[in-house]
């Protein structure tokens, strides 16, 4: 029997605030353990929460760019639970009144479209972190940082529209794009600012009934994402053809091993006991606020994608790649103002430059290599100064140093040589030294010509111009033809 997968995506984005969901306390990354607290995140008894205007911003500015419908009347609710970094026993979020619902993601894969429905998008504070040491060992200790602790996020939850790994990662993909193109989310995966889990069920292919679903929990990569999907769909249909029956939990997925684990059976949403926040009133939002936000809504990725291929000639494939990333977007856009190629600059930036910056495990932003270096560098390759192999030995010094090109182009005297007297010197030196192939290619057997070009680049170091180079050659070794 074939199956056909069945995936949704809650995707929890915590949102670019310098301050709390719900108190002064800073956002910051990486503050001492338990510094950046107060009553009120830490659930002291008596301690009110009061809303913080800007996540309301951000909220809304995201809802807008996934196109949902911004509730006039939203309210917070009590979820409650309990665990160890959950310091007041419950988590303030939204359930039945969100801030926003019904959006969507457009994605493309395998030449297909697909739309991607957005079943809603509320806000919520994040929990503390829970720290493990000496885990399995018997003198294990646990640690409680509540620094994260009432960080505001926003949960984007899909509607269970994905059929595939792929279509998983292109729709965080493109989610991601957009959060970033907002600046709501930095998207920082390693840091836990954007993490996803995965809804998945199988059911048999063409039928209407959804199958039982598992989730799958905390997924902070999108190959983690992709692999997961994938195992989860094979156990499931493993499980199915063997008549068994899937059970409905929550798994956490051990990238070392390639397989996930059940952690705990689903809750529902009646096992939270969701009730309406006594302590804040129902959040309004009026026109002038969402209409203040819409006016202020920069480019975003699809109208961007579709600028570069007007704008710069790029076809689909590079356009997408562009606009998929704010920083990467901007960098090429400085450079080809400052040079005016937009191709020569896209290659660069697609090959040599992304090379480097995964080997390093760098961003862009924190690259040696400015749009200014970059822009130096295709115009000294374009205008003949230096050829495009010493372009790539010049990258790497730059990629190490920072130094810009035209400093490393004069430390190392690599001036591209165009003298067409000293390259024909240097071909008949060449021919000199090899008579049998002179012999042959005055044969009719013309394709050694590129050995003869190999040897004068070998010459001059890569240094000179290819094309004189060929011109040269062709002349030295046709003229006692």
């Amino acid at each position: 029997m074939e199956y056909e997968p069945i995936i949704g995506l809650e995707v929890h984005a915590q949102l670019q605030t310098q301050t709390k969901c719900f108190c002064a306390c800073p956002t910051e990354f990486g503050a001492p353990p338990n510094s950046n607290t107060c009553p009120v995140c830490l659930g002291l008894p008596g301690a009110l929460p009061v809303l913080n205007r800007e996540v309301v911003r951000m909220a809304v500015r995201a809802a807008l760019a996934l196109g949902c419908r911004i509730n006039r009347i939203s309210q917070f609710a009590r979820k409650n639970y309990f665990y160890p970094d959950l310091p007041k026993g419950y988590q303030i979020s939204q359930y039945d009144k969100p801030i926003s619902e019904q959006g969507s993601i457009t994605i493309e894969v395998g030449g297909t479209t697909r739309r991607v429905g957005i079943t809603r998008l509320h806000i919520e504070e994040d929990a503390g972190k829970s720290i493990h040491d000496g885990f399995p060992d018997s003198d294990e200790k646990s640690y409680i940082d509540l620094n994260r602790s009432g960080v505001p996020l926003i949960e984007i939850v899909s509607e269970p529209d994905l059929r595939s790994s792929a279509e998983a990662y292109a729709y965080l993909s493109k989610l991601k794009a957009i959060l970033e193109a907002t600046e709501v989310c930095n998207c920082d995966m390693e840091k836990g600012n954007l993490r996803c889990d995965a809804n998945v069920s199988v059911r048999p292919m063409g039928s209407s009934k959804f199958g039982t679903r598992t989730e799958l929990k905390n997924l902070n990569s999108f190959r983690f994402l992709q692999k997961a999907i994938e195992f989860e769909i094979r156990r499931q249909i493993e499980i199915l053809e063997s008549g068994g029956q899937i059970i409905q939990d929550t798994r956490l997925w051990n990238a070392d091993e390639g397989r996930s684990y059940s952690m705990r059976s689903k809750e529902e949403a009646h096992d939270y006991r969701y009730f309406p926040e006594p302590d804040l009133l129902p959040l309004v939002v009026d026109e002038s606020f969402i209409d203040e936000i819409r006016n202020t809504m920069p480019e975003l990725p699809d109208a961007k994608k579709a600028r570069f291929m007007q704008q710069y000639g790029l076809g689909d494939a590079d356009a997408e790649w562009l606009a998929s990333s704010k920083s990467a977007s901007q960098f090429y856009e400085e450079a080809v103002r400052l040079c005016g190629k937009p191709k020569p600059v896209l290659n660069w930036l697609k090959g040599d430059l992304t090379a480097a910056l995964n080997l390093a495990n760098l961003e862009i932003q924190n690259s040696k290599v400015s749009p200014v270096h970059l822009a130096e560098l295709v115009d000294l390759i374009e205008g003949g100064t230096i050829s495009g192999k010493i372009g790539k030995l010049i990258f790497e010094e730059m990629f190490a140093t920072g130094k810009r090109p035209s400093e490393v182009v004069k430390e190392r005297n690599l001036v591209q040589i165009n003298d067409v007297a000293a390259l024909e010197r240097i071909a008949r030196e060449v021919a000199a030294s090899s008579p049998e192939n002179v012999a042959k290619y005055r044969s009719g057997k013309t394709g050694n010509l590129a050995w003869f070009v190999g040897q004068v680049m070998k010459a001059t170091r890569g240094q000179a111009n290819p094309q004189r180079v060929n011109e040269v050659m062709r002349k030295v070794l046709e003229e006692k033809k």
